[in-house]
């Protein structure tokens, strides 16, 4: 059985059933495994995408038995994907696009998020908790309404999503904000995605707080990939994506690759981390960065500095600064070294940078690349792949594309696109030279496009508004009591 421990190292380690009930270690760390286990490709390469999912999942977490994941995978997914597979892979010209948006909400956060309350009911199950789950989740477009779609009305749990009102685009707040289910709340936040995803930090931090929960018999978790179990499946679709290449020929078992991925809070890129660890052939992580570029600065410079501008793009899910996820990755390119961690994140929590050494950076320039795009080159590109091959990029995957179109190189590269175009449609239609004049711009990208309107997209016309509120951060406390 995997055991996880804390990134802050003190706190005790725990099984995959209490880091996903926990979602964060109670020393503020963040759970990640001790050790990896490696599969063999081989293995792998006959089995359904199901099997393979079950598979990896059942390798990373340890404990849960095969044939109850295999259950969980085809629960989580069944109905709820327009696509036959989870996450098929496109050919581009010379690259690969895995297209991780087929899900209820057109975005890749499905892919783990039609999993996740599952993860949670079970291992309560297995712990033998009564208590109500209350997830409390900080999002910056595509987590929010992913988690809501995922935990609506499941029995024994509550959720309330935190978004930074103005910060998300105009499809992504109307998904949240008309959301069905007894058990949901939406509050949008005066301040960005980092004001809100601190928020949540500091009330997992609170021990008043969770004495208070405990006295009415309910115990916090997150939806956020600070949680393994939001982490966990996002590693099965890179496994995925490389036995399909090598099915078909385009590369030999063993053979590398190498993946390039719009990167915000770091949680996709770094599920690339683990799939590697698990013996997956992964040459280069690119890390595609937009105008809020903290961590290909890192990636350049070996400092970590949060104190600098916060721009509000066209790829909203990707305007973060501080991105938690990153704390998984620098402990491992630590050593493991707890003791180095904390001191780290304590420095970036009180004067907003820190510096690594030169050993630790250089262990993730073995692995990671990095790139940045501005909004003028992501739209561009959005034109460019358009017009050369007929297909449409959101805005966080045109970042990552014109990022990955720098790079050179024999071996295969894929891009991982993380959204529907649609969901970002006023931005495709001005990179398209089109504006949409005041009309419905899911219809006119549609019309001028000759592309289907997603069907959950579709769905949202005429729903009622149920989340209107706006809170200062400093309320976010009191509403989740």
């Amino acid at each position: 059985m995997n055991a996880f421990v804390s990134t802050r190292g003190q706190a005790r380690p725990v099984n995959a059933y209490e880091a996903i009930i926990n979602g964060m270690a109670p020393d503020n760390g963040l759970y990640v495994p001790a050790r990896f286990e490696r599969l063999d490709i081989e293995k792998l390469l006959p089995l359904r995408e199901d099997e393979l999912f079950a598979t990896v999942l059942c390798s990373f977490f340890g404990c849960f038995e095969y044939d109850e994941l295999l259950d969980t995978v085809r629960e989580g997914y069944d109905g709820k994907l327009d696509s036959e597979e989870y996450a098929p892979l496109v050919k581009l010209g010379d690259r690969y696009v895995l297209e991780l948006f087929h899900g209820p909400t057109c975005a890749f956060k499905d892919i783990a998020l039609c999993l996740l309350p599952h993860f949670i009911t079970r291992a309560a199950k297995k712990l033998g908790i009564k208590d109500e789950i209350r997830i409390l989740t900080a999002t910056s477009g595509d987590t929010g309404k992913a988690a809501l779609a995922g935990f609506s009305d499941v029995p024994g749990t509550s959720i309330i999503v935190f978004y930074p009102d103005g910060g998300v685009s105009e499809i992504q707040r109307l998904q949240m904000v008309t959301q069905e289910g007894g058990n949901v709340r939406v509050f949008g936040i005066k301040g960005n995605f980092d004001d809100a995803q601190t928020g949540v930090k500091r009330i997992f931090a609170d021990t008043d707080v969770k004495k208070r929960l405990a006295g009415s018999s309910v115990r916090l978790s997150s939806a956020n990939s600070i949680n393994l179990g939001r982490l966990a499946p996002q590693i099965c679709y890179y496994f995925k994506a490389y036995c399909e290449l090598v099915r078909n020929g385009v590369v030999q078992p063993g053979g590398e690759v190498d993946f390039c991925v719009p990167t915000g809070n770091f949680g996709n890129i770094l599920a690339g981390l683990y799939a590697k660890q698990m013996g997956l052939p992964v040459s280069k992580l690119v890390c595609a960065s937009n105008e809020n570029k903290v961590l290909f600065d890192f990636f350049e410079t070996g400092i970590y500095d949060r104190e600098r501008e916060f721009r509000l793009t066209a790829s909203p899910s990707m305007d973060i600064l501080v991105s938690s996820n990153f704390e998984r990755c620098v402990y491992f390119m630590t050593g493991s070294d707890a003791a180095k961690t904390r001191t780290l994140l304590q420095s970036l929590s009180v004067s907003g940078r820190y510096e690594v050494d030169r050993a630790t950076l250089n262990n993730m320039r073995s692995v990671f690349a990095s790139g940045w795009a501005s909004d003028t080159e992501a739209l561009a590109e959005i034109k460019r792949v358009w017009d050369r091959e007929h297909y449409l990029l959101d805005t966080h995957t045109a970042v990552a594309s014109a990022v990955a179109s720098r790079f050179i190189s024999s071996r295969p590269m894929i891009t991982l696109a993380t959204a529907s175009p649609y969901k970002f449609a006023s931005a495709v239609l001005r990179a398209l030279g089109t504006e949409s004049g005041g009309g419905d711009p899911l219809t006119l990208l549609s019309s001028i496009t000759g592309t289907e309107i997603p069907a959950p997209l579709k769905r949202l016309k005429g729903k009622q508004i149920r989340h209107g509120q706006v809170i200062e951060t400093d309320l976010m406390r009191d509403v989740i009591m």
